[in-house]
C-alpha cells in the first residue's frame, strides 16, 4: 500500500513541480501569454486545459493497446479535439462569460503541447489510474502557473485582484505583451532557483542521512598476543 501511494505520489509530484509545464518545461506559451490578462481568465484556462488532459489522459491510455502505432499521433489529435469539442460546447451552454473571454485559445487547446505531450509521453505507455493522476496533476500545476501570472498582471496592470478594485495605481507595462513576458521570465527564474535550492536541501540531507556518525568508536586494537599466534 505505501509503496502504491509513493509511486502515485511521485506522478504527482512529476506533474505538478518536476515536469511542471509552465515553468520547467516552457510548453504552452501562446495560451500563457494571451490568457494571463487576469486572474479569472487565467484560471479558467487551466481548469480547462486540465479537464481535457485528464480526459484524454484516461481515453488513451484505455485505447492504448488497440490503437496502431503507426497511426498514434492522428489518433491522440482526434481524441483530444473531442474532448474539446465536448468542453467548448458545456461551456458555452452554461458558462458564456469565460466562453467569450476564452476566444480562439479555446480551440487552440487541441493543438497544445502539453496534452499531446502527456498523451504521447505518459498516457500511451501506462495504466489508466496512473495516467487520470498524471493529467490532473500536470493539469494543476499549468493552473497554479498560470493564475500566478495572471495575478501578478492583473494586479499591477489593473490595480485589481479577481476582477475586484484594491487599487487605483496600475502599470499599463503589464497589460501588454512585453509585461507578459517580462513577468513570465520573471517567474520562471524564481521557480527553477526555488526547486533547484529545494533539490539541493533534499540531496543534503540524504548524504547526512547516509553518512556514519563521525563520533562512532573506533574498533579495538588486536591484542599483541594473538598477532603472534
Amino acid at each position: 500500500m505505501n509503496q502504491k501511494a509513493r509511486h502515485y505520489g511521485k506522478i504527482a509530484y512529476d506533474g505538478l513541480i518536476t515536469n511542471n509545464a509552465t515553468f520547467k518545461l516552457v510548453l504552452g506559451t501562446c495560451a500563457t501569454l494571451g490568457m494571463s490578462t487576469s486572474a479569472v481568465n487565467s484560471f479558467g484556462m487551466g481548469l480547462s486545459v486540465t479537464v481535457v488532459l485528464l480526459l484524454s489522459n484516461v481515453l488513451i491510455s484505455l485505447l492504448r493497446k488497440i490503437i496502431p502505432n503507426t497511426v498514434r499521433i492522428p489518433a491522440f489529435v482526434v481524441i483530444i479535439a473531442t474532448m474539446v469539442t465536448l468542453l467548448r460546447m458545456v461551456l458555452e451552454k452554461y458558462i458564456p462569460s469565460l466562453y467569450d473571454s476564452m476566444g480562439v485559445f479555446l480551440p487552440l487547446i487541441v493543438v497544445n503541447c502539453v496534452i499531446l505531450g502527456r498523451a504521447e509521453a505518459f498516457a500511451s505507455k501506462n495504466p489508466v489510474l496512473d495516467s487520470a493522476i498524471d493529467g490532473v496533476a500536470t493539469g494543476l500545476g499549468l493552473t497554479c502557473a498560470l493564475t500566478l501570472i495572471g495575478i501578478i498582471r492583473e494586479f499591477f496592470g489593473s490595480g485589481s485582484f479577481f476582477g475586484i478594485k484594491v487599487m487605483d495605481f496600475s502599470i499599463g507595462f503589464f497589460t501588454n505583451s512585453a509585461g507578459a513576458f517580462f513577468v513570465y521570465g520573471i517567474c520562471i527564474a524564481l521557480f527553477v532557483l526555488i526547486t533547484n535550492q529545494a533539490e539541493k536541501a533534499s540531496r543534503a540531507k540524504r548524504s547526512r542521512a547516509l553518512r556514519i556518525p563521525s563520533h562512532a568508536e573506533p574498533l579495538p586494537a588486536p591484542d599483541a598476543a594473538e598477532e603472534v599466534k
